[in-house]
């Protein structure tokens, strides 16, 4: 159910009127806690450092990683380190060299 006011029904998508472009803030500073969480929570977590590589593989290997879903290369990243005997990926930045 759509709230009314003024005769403007409201939806989450509805679009900015030209008042409330003008009156607009800043998250930053109307809500800098959740603001600052937010952004905290944005890209690769700290302390996980990956590189990318170009490696040909085998086409019906790929191929069956990619049927496993939406984080295949996560899981590839899995078997790789498993077959090379190294901690899992949440405890790999323990190990020291």
């Amino acid at each position: 159910m759509h709230k009314k006011s003024k005769g403007r029904r409201y939806a989450d998508d509805a679009p900015l009127t030209a008042k409330e472009l003008r009156t607009a803030r800043p998250l930053r500073n109307v809500a800098p806690d959740l603001a600052a969480a937010i952004k905290k929570a944005r890209g690769r977590p700290a302390g996980r450092h990956k590189e990318s590589v170009h490696l040909s593989l085998d086409a019906d290997l790929v191929q069956a990683m990619r049927r496993t879903g939406r984080g295949w290369q996560t899981r590839a990243n899995a078997l790789l380190r498993k077959s090379m005997k190294l901690p899992s990926q949440g405890n790999h930045d323990a190990v020291h060299h």
